[in-house]
Order: C-alpha cells, then sequence, then structure tokens
C-alpha cells in the first residue's frame, strides 16, 4: 500500500484531497504537453514524413496519468488509411514522462522551452536523432505548460506554509520536486526542507547529482527518517510479527540504515536520524537504533510528529539547526565528475552507492551509451537506457 504523500495523523499538509486529486492541473498539462508532441510525430509522417523519420525508430510514447496495463504497448493509426500508417507504440504512466523530468530541472519558463526543443522523440534510418523542436513541438508544449511552471504553495495543519510542485519517479528520473519550487522556498524562508524520496541510494543520490548539481545548490544538512518496523523488517521479520518487540531483529536490520548513512556521508554531508515513532515500538528496539548511529558519529531523535505535529519534532528541528549552521558545506562532492564517459558514471555509482564490484551492460545499452557520447550529451547525469545493465557483487 502506498499513501498520498501528503503525510498523516498531525503531520499533513493540506487540503489531501485537492493535492491527491487533480490540484492545480499541473499533471494534466503535462499529460496535454507530452501527448501532443505524440500526435505531431504521427502527423508529420501522415503529411509526407519530411524529416524522414525511422518509424521502427520512434522513441517518443504517450502518457496517461492511471496505472492501466492493458496501455503498455499498444498498436496505433489503425483503421485505414485515412489515418494513418500503422505501428506499435506504448502509454507511460504522466510521472514517468520526460517533461515531467524536465518540468522539474527547469529554471524559467526559457530554460523549459530549450530543455523541451532537445528532447529526442525518433532517429532516421542512417540512426541520426530528430528533436522536439525538428517538429515544432517546443514552443505550444511550453504553452501548456505556462501556469504549471508556478510553485503550488499549501499549507500543514499548523498553518505553516509548503509548496508542492512536479513528481518525477524515482526508479526512472531524478525523484525530486521542481528547481523552481526549492529556489522559492530558499529566497522566502530561513530553513527549507525538501524531500528524496526512496532511500538515499536512488531518491538522495539522484537529488544531490543531478538536481542539486544542475540547480548549484548544497545542502547543509541531511534528515534520514527510519523506522523501527523497516529495521526489524529488514532484519528478517515477517509483516504479521512487525507488532512485537524483537530486538535482535532490530540489530540485524540496523546494517540497512547504517548503508544509507555512510552513502550520505560519502558526498561530505552531516547527516541526523529521525526515528519515525510508531506506537508499538518499545525503549529497547529504538534503543538498539540510537546506539548503532552514535558509534557512527550520528545523532538520532525520536519523533513522534504523527501523534503530536510540531512539538513531537521540536528535538530534531533545534538538532537540524545545529547542524545546519556548522556544516561545512566546502566538502560537499558528487559520486562522479562530468566529463567522465556515461560507463564511468554508472560503474561510479554501482560502485559507491550500491557496493557493487564492477558492471556488465548489455551490447545493446553500450551502443547505446556510445549513441549518446557521439551526439555530445555524454555530460548528462545518470541516463536512463533500456535493455539491461546488471550489477555484480
Amino acid at each position: 500500500m502506498k499513501g498520498g504523500a501528503a503525510g498523516g495523523g498531525y503531520a499533513q499538509v493540506v487540503p489531501m484531497e485537492e493535492i491527491n486529486l487533480h490540484f492545480t492541473g499541473d499533471f494534466h498539462a503535462i499529460t496535454s504537453a507530452h501527448n501532443l508532441l505524440s500526435s505531431l510525430i504521427d502527423n508529420h509522417i501522415y503529411w509526407g514524413n519530411e524529416l524522414g523519420i525511422d518509424q521502427r525508430r520512434i522513441t517518443w510514447g504517450r502518457v496517461v496519468d492511471l496505472g492501466d496495463r492493458a496501455l503498455r504497448k499498444v498498436n496505433v493509426n489503425l483503421g485505414g488509411i485515412s489515418n494513418g500508417f500503422p505501428r506499435e507504440d506504448k502509454f507511460d504512466i504522466t510521472v514517468a514522462s520526460e517533461i515531467m523530468a524536465i518540468f522539474c530541472l527547469a529554471t524559467s519558463i526559457e530554460d523549459l522551452q530549450k530543455r523541451i526543443g532537445d528532447i529526442i522523440i525518433a532517429y532516421r534510418r542512417d540512426k541520426s536523432p530528430i528533436y522536439a523542436r525538428d517538429v515544432k513541438g517546443d514552443g505550444p508544449m511550453t504553452v501548456l505548460l505556462k501556469n504549471a511552471l508556478m510553485p503550488n504553495l499549501v499549507q500543514t495543519l499548523e498553518n505553516n506554509p509548503a509548496i508542492i510542485h512536479g513528481g518525477p519517479f524515482a526508479n526512472i528520473a531524478h525523484g525530486c520536486n521542481t528547481v523552481i519550487a526549492t529556489q522559492t522556498g530558499l529566497k522566502l524562508a530561513d530553513y527549507v526542507v525538501t524531500e528524496a524520496g526512496f532511500g538515499a541510494d536512488l531518491g538522495a543520490e539522484k537529488f544531490l547529482d543531478i538536481k542539486c548539481r544542475k540547480a548549484g545548490l548544497t545542502p547543509n544538512v541531511v534528515v534520514i527518517v527510519a523506522t523501527v518496523r523497516a529495521l526489524k523488517s529488514h532484519g528478517g521479520v515477517e509483516k504479521a510479527d512487525l507488532n512485537n518487540e524483537n530486538v535482535s531483529a532490530v540489530e540485524k536490520g540496523f546494517s540497512n540504515l547504517q548503508r544509507h548513512i555512510e552513502n550520505i556521508q560519502s558526498f561530505g554531508l552531516q547527516t541526523i536520524v529521525a526515528i519515525n515513532s510508531f506506537t508499538l515500538d518499545t525503549e529497547a528496539e529504538g534503543k538498539v537504533i540510537s546506539e548503532g548511529c552514535e558509534k557512527l558519529g550520528v545523532k538520532a531523535v525520536v519523533c513522534s510528529h504523527w501523534a503530536n505535529g510540531s512539538e513531537g519534532t521540536k528535538e530534531l528541528a533545534e538538532e537540524v539547526v545545529k547542524i545546519a549552521e556548522s556544516s561545512d558545506t566546502s566538502k560537499f562532492t558528487f559520486t562522479y565528475d562530468d566529463d567522465m564517459s556515461l560507463e564511468d558514471k554508472i560503474r561510479a555509482v554501482a560502485q559507491k552507492i550500491y557496493r557493487a564490484d564492477d558492471i556488465v551492460i548489455d551490447k545493446a545499452v553500450s551502443d547505446q551509451l556510445k549513441g549518446f557520447e557521439e551526439r555530445r550529451i555524454w555530460k548528462t547525469p545518470n541516463l536512463y537506457c533500456k535493455n539491461s545493465i546488471q550489477f555484480l557483487y
């Protein structure tokens, strides 16, 4: 089960039902912009294909804001000559759209249009790329997104301001909110908290290596949220037994939290652990986490924000401010350098973050990486490639 990402108990942003439904229409705008480009591709082919698009090498699909498995692979342009040339296509979910990833990294409407124009939509028979700007999609797509580019202001149950803006999947994109939202927050508040979900071996890595690199951001402190229940699960406890005290399982599962702490420290950043407490957590279980963190030079603070709101995280907030005010941000470093080859960047992430000994790359992926490098886009961080890259442990 997944929640609505708006919090729970007394730690919520509201209006939750609006945030989880249509909100301000940002996702609808991204869906429309993405599918406009899809329709332009088919329309261009129908009216003579002046650009020489190879229909076997169209890389741009369609999106819908639903997890509809029936649409993952589809045939389009059926129904006769008036409807175009039949071909195979696909639907992704809107948050997996490249438009979503671009939207969240854009720093202005001009930057957004340039990034959209640089999208590779297909290849010719000679494998040369064709871009969104070639079918004149960048202008109208940007117009569809112009209102969505404005951050969305909501509030917590205690009337503190919060900005919810954007939402790309971390498993195929960078998994963070928009650069514009973060920069806006930094201009309006003394301290800005931003989320990088999917753990410190995926969400945090991409936040630091991609978003911070591209936006020139340097975090002062990283908060890692952990639960006793999660560590018991990592220690081998079945879901049905998580409510029972099991100190040995917490001790065993602590290695997972330790890995996340080490990952953050590898960036030269200071961190603190927030233990998100549940009613059935015991003092002995929490002590395992606190003592384990202390051995790593990291403080752990028990937080009861679900039950008590901000009062339940007062100690955490004070510790975060203390670290932030004294942190040495000059030690901040990335997992890989811009000038490294794509293969070496992938290897760096595999070895430094996931502790792999090495990687093995399928020929199809290797060829794809070489193609990126030949087209001078090899400085792009963490490119998503089709087929297979295996991490060897």
